[in-house]
């Protein structure tokens, strides 16, 4: 009886199994029909190991943060995250808008101070949008 059990055994490789299996282990673990243990007894996976893999790469389970991508969360968890998230914006909205506040002063002062530069030098700082090109600009585009 031993050598019925011994010609039983076959040691398999990751290679072994096809996609489609493994989608199917990972489909009963995840729905509850079998654990972890009952899927390799049924379908004589040999390592736990090989099957948590599995459920890592192709499984919902977002191993990073412990919980499942598909469970449904509740109406009051999901308000509540929702508050989260509205008070964190609200929180990035008031800094953005000091920053702004104060843009808009620092770029008043820096005004100020051009303004008092050219009349202090009476010379003109800030450049003319509508400045005439120079003759040799001029014809350098004619060529081209």
């Amino acid at each position: 009886m031993k050598e019925s059990l011994e010609t039983l055994y076959v040691k398999r490789t990751q290679k072994d199994y096809s996609l489609s299996f493994k989608l199917q282990i990972v489909k009963e673990i995840e729905t509850g029909k079998l654990g972890i243990t009952e899927c390799r007894k049924k379908y004589a996976i040999q390592s736990r190991s090989t099957v948590v893999t599995w459920l890592r790469k192709y499984g919902n389970f977002d191993w990073d943060n412990q919980t499942p991508n598909a469970m449904q969360k509740t109406p009051e968890q999901r308000i509540m995250e929702l508050e989260a998230e509205v008070k964190l914006l609200e929180k990035q909205k008031a800094l953005l808008e000091r920053q702004a506040y104060i843009a808009d002063k620092k770029a008043i002062f820096f005004d100020m101070m051009i303004d008092l530069a050219e009349s202090e030098y009476q010379i003109d700082i800030r450049k003319n949008s509508a400045s005439a090109q120079s003759a040799t600009s001029a014809e350098q585009k004619k060529k081209h």
